[in-house]
């Protein structure tokens, strides 16, 4: 063997491997969050039914409520946009209860909070409220839970709207001077108030729900006994 290539394979040691692998990695995570921020914007609820917004964003302690007027049971979601387990509760439970808004056993309030990340949980609950200022609360927040990796950056909540429909300057606007962020600091106090810790957290009539209630069935049972006044 050639002692000079002998002495350049001793050169290369762990610690050089670890490097190697650490630069891979970092650009790897460079390019996952490129595509999270700079990746397209495709809805999936384009003429899926929209619930009546009953009650906008804006009026200080008071969330987004959507539905039909003189449902017997009213039903509160605490929600952080950035809540892993607010997806996974969207995604199982979410259909339960848009079935009961839709034929009008339930209204909804939706309770944006901002628990999860200090940067983007108030950035996509702003969002939210300007889309439900449009009438368009379920699918805005249906479209960012669906699509949980992407960054949502100002520029994607912008063309999300646009996609559903909002397509004017104020929209954009609200968006990008975070137009209701006063108002969502009056809804995290109420939450305080009321004693959540946590999201999501869901009240059928002026009652929370134990965890193992948090399910399709759970939450229509609750439902149907607060319509039947139990």
């Amino acid at each position: 063997m050639n002692p000079l290539l002998a002495q350049k394979k001793r050169r290369i040691g762990p610690g050089v491997v670890v490097v190697v692998i650490l630069v891979l990695a970092l650009g790897a995570g460079v390019g996952v969050q490129y595509w999270r921020s700079n990746s397209k914007v495709e809805v999936s609820s384009n003429g899926n039914p929209e619930p009546t917004v009953i009650t906008g964003p804006g009026t200080a302690g008071k969330g987004v409520t959507v539905g039909k007027e003189g449902a017997k049971a009213h039903i509160d979601l605490y929600l952080d946009f950035r809540c892993p387990h607010c997806k996974d509760f969207e995604d199982e439970a979410g259909p339960a209860i848009n079935k009961l808004v839709d034929d009008g056993t339930a209204t909804l309030t939706y309770w944006p909070l901002m628990f999860v990340n200090p940067d983007s949980s108030p950035r996509l609950a702003n969002a939210f409220a300007a889309a439900a200022a449009n009438g368009k609360a379920r699918s805005y927040s249906d479209e960012m839970y669906a699509d949980f990796a992407k960054s949502w950056t100002n520029d994607q909540l912008i063309e999300l709207g646009k996609q559903l429909g909002i397509d004017d300057a104020k929209f954009e606007t609200a968006i990008k001077d975070n137009a209701y962020g006063g108002w969502l600091q009056s809804v995290g106090q109420a939450a305080t108030d009321r004693k959540v810790e946590g999201t999501p957290t869901v009240f059928v009539n002026g009652k929370m729900l134990e965890a193992d209630q948090l399910t399709p069935e759970g939450i229509t049972d609750a439902v149907t006994a607060a319509s039947n006044g139990s």
